[in-house]
């Protein structure tokens, strides 16, 4: 630590910065303009403990978003000083709108002490507020203090000294979600201005991408002057106010605040309580909080919003999936007839249209999910979900901030793994960020689904709403208990304090929600249209090859024929026999041909361990497809199932085939679902993880839920056939 010590007084106007500069500096002061401006410089100097302080008082802001000369001489000077410690003076009144500013303070990293002024005022007014816990929090020193009477200057400055040398000039910038329609935005941005290094010596990048959104004019004319760098995020701005304007019929400079305003809420709900009855100044958002996160009701308006959902997707999607997967059929009997008889049908009717088919069958049910959790999030009570959540999850280990990411993940189905562990940059605790990093991914994303949509429509049939609630509480049970395991073990560690962002109620316009439905389900169909047709083509291409040796062929046809020249030498009401054999013998040949593909040798090497979980060697290769993408699972499926149906009048869905497949039974499908929720993440999701932490945790995760999956289903299929056999 050097011998001079730079601190920085900062705050709103009024908020008694001023007063306290006067209190700890005196008559040592000098008094100036900053360079090129007529705002006022104040410099004073205070001795501590043997230790030269020069505290600088900067002008009086409400934003360090570059709007008027004041915030733009108090953000330079922050950036270009760096001042080893900033003291935030607040007005504890009125301290969500005074905690704005600190708020930004945290999202640029600087070392900030919180000093709490007007305290006096405060327990006047029947109040109080929770330093301790507000330091805890914040992750700061908070010190309450009395401007004009000079009480806590003494502690402010040995808080603030102490901080400033246990931060060494070290910045950590406070990273907030600021919802789905940013977030993504704000990734893109960041990664573009730490690629072309645009002002990274002075700024995080996440910090700049956010004043390019709130439209801050220096940066913007920064960005100008380098080139590409300002065109390509003015781009990404632009797009996203279009966004933002068409979806939610507001800015993104708004939503912004209204984020940070809720992540200050989500603060002084824990900390600031009053002894007066004031519910006449309770906002309307604190009304609803009141029910919607009741310490009893609100978990259980949770679950009932939940299973609702689930229950209106079902019931309005059945009908349109059922005109999916008949127009799939026909679509495939079509290109059976108009295709010679060879590979190319094969791979047109079975690769193609019977993988993909498969997939996409599911988009009607997979839309309306997507409806009621874009209603849900546009309505501001998926934010409230996760702020119940915290109380749960602070039981087995995790963080109240953990609850995004495993929304964001399928919490509530639908979602994606892959945000998800990118969500979890707003942890702060390395080991908390750990411990939810391995446990997203037994979320039902929007991936796993359409398998879990098959097996309830064709094992639990009217039952499916109540299969998929079921399976996302299992989940949620299956991640916390993997955590608190895991934090008990491998990833030990102190818990850290909750905090995060409420915004506000809003009434979610149709445009809106429709719109970002439609843009989840879009990149579902599109995954199924590029992805998945690749590998649905790889997979036909690993069932169809190599091919069966000639004489296996020509024996099965020898015997075709011969009972085809029986079948047409006797009278028809004896044909039936004749001709189930025929069948009999199609589908043998069929089985043959797949099992003797490199994708069925696979299927069938592991049969011999699959086998107590109740999978063949068809359900193996499906399995072992799903670890590129759980989505070719269905896929792949569609396309063994479609190789083994020799019957061209069949177009029946998959779901009917399984039902009517005698080694298919209600507890194989259990089994199959415990272990599709559980095992591995997709390999895209396993390159995010190490990105994340490292590959070697990255590596654990894939191995140690496969472990666990296979256990699971072990477990459930073998008792099941013991107490029901």
């Amino acid at each position: 630590m050097t011998q001079m010590l730079n601190i920085a007084l900062a705050g709103n106007p009024n908020a008694g910065k001023t007063t306290m500069f006067n209190a700890l500096t005196g008559a040592r002061q000098s008094v100036g303009n900053y360079p090129g401006v007529t705002v006022e410089k104040r410099v004073g100097f205070v001795t501590h403990n043997g230790l030269k302080l020069n505290v600088v008082d900067l002008p009086g802001t409400y934003s360090l978003t570059a709007y008027s000369q004041e915030e733009l001489v108090a953000r330079d000077y922050l950036v270009k000083e760096r001042p080893q410690v900033v003291i935030d003076i607040v007005d504890a009144n009125s301290l969500d709108r005074n905690l704005y500013l600190g708020v930004q303070f945290m999202e640029l990293g600087i070392p900030l002490v919180l000093a709490l002024n007007m305290m006096d005022e405060v327990r006047k007014s029947g109040k109080g507020i929770d330093t301790r816990k507000l330091s805890r929090l914040l992750d700061m020193p908070v010190v309450e203090t009395v401007a004009r009477a000079g009480v806590g200057k003494t502690r402010l400055l040995e808080e603030a000294v102490a901080y400033a040398e246990a931060r060494g000039g070290s910045w950590k910038p406070l990273t907030i979600s600021y919802g789905p329609d940013l977030d993504p935005a704000l990734l893109d941005m960041a990664a573009l201005i730490e690629q072309e290094k645009f002002l990274t010596d002075l700024y995080p990048a996440r910090w700049l991408a956010l004043k390019f959104l709130e439209g801050d004019i220096q940066i913007r004319n920064l960005a100008e002057t380098v080139g590409g760098v300002g065109r390509k995020l003015s781009e990404i701005v632009q797009k996203t106010e279009k966004h933002c304007r068409a979806t939610l019929d507001t800015t993104p400079e708004a939503i912004i605040a209204d984020y940070r305003y809720g992540f200050i809420a989500s603060v002084t709900k824990q900390v600031v309580t009053t002894e007066t009855d004031q519910q006449d100044r309770i906002a309307v958002s604190d009304k609803i909080d009141r029910v919607l996160t009741h310490r009893i009701l609100g978990p259980s308006l949770m679950l009932g919003v939940l299973y609702g959902m689930f229950l209106v997707t079902f019931t309005i999607g059945d009908i349109p999936m059922g005109w999916v997967e008949s127009f799939f059929a026909w679509l495939g009997g079509a290109a059976a007839e108009l295709l010679p008889e060879g590979l190319l049908r094969s791979m047109v009717v079975d690769g193609i249209i019977g993988g993909v088919g498969g997939v996409l069958g599911f988009v009607p049910l997979i839309m309306i999910m997507f409806l009621g959790i874009s209603f849900l999030e546009d309505s501001g009570y998926m934010a409230r979900m996760a702020y119940m959540m915290d109380r749960v999850l602070r039981i087995f280990g995790l963080h109240g901030c953990s609850v995004m990411p495993f929304i964001v993940s399928g919490g509530i189905p639908g979602g994606c793994a892959v945000p998800g562990v990118m969500g979890t940059r707003t942890l702060r605790s390395p080991k908390e960020k750990l411990a939810t990093l391995l446990t997203l991914p037994f979320m039902p994303c929007g991936a796993k689904v359409p398998v879990f949509l098959l097996l309830g429509a064709a094992f639990f049939e009217g039952a499916a709403a109540q299969v998929l609630f079921w399976i996302t509480i299992g989940s949620w049970i299956t991640a916390l208990l993997v955590s608190w395991v895991l934090r008990n073990t491998v990833i030990r560690g102190e818990a850290t304090p909750f905090v995060m962002e409420l915004p506000p109620y809003r009434l979610p316009t149709l445009k809106g929600v429709c719109i970002h439905t439609w843009e989840r389900a879009w990149q579902y169909i599109k995954k199924a249209g590029t992805i998945i047709l690749a590998i649905s083509i790889l997979i036909w291409a690993a069932m169809t090859f190599p091919t069966l040796p000639q004489e296996k062929t020509d024996a099965i046809r020898e015997q075709r024929e011969a009972v085809q020249i029986r079948l047409n030498s006797v009278e028809e009401p004896d044909q039936a026999p004749l001709q189930a054999e025929i069948t009999r013998l199609e589908n043998r040949a069929a089985e043959a041909a797949l099992k003797n593909s490199f994708a069925g040798r696979i299927g069938a090497g592991l049969e011999s361990i699959t086998r107590w979980a109740g999978f063949d060697w068809r359900v193996n290769v499906a399995l072992v497809g799903g670890f590129a993408a759980k989505e070719v699972i269905v896929s792949t499926l569609g396309t063994v199932y479609s190789l083994g149906a020799v019957d061209a009048e069949d177009t029946e869905g998959l779901s009917k085939r399984l039902q009517k497949d005698p080694h298919w039974n209600r507890l194989r499908a259990v089994s199959l679902i415990i272990f599709v929720m559980l095992y591995a993440p997709c390999f895209v999701t396993v390159v995010a993880m190490s990105r994340e932490s490292t590959w070697k945790w990255a590596l654990f995760s894939v191995a140690y839920t496969t472990i666990l999956a296979f256990s699971l289903s072990v477990a459930v299929y073998q008792v099941g056939q013991m107490l029901w056999s």
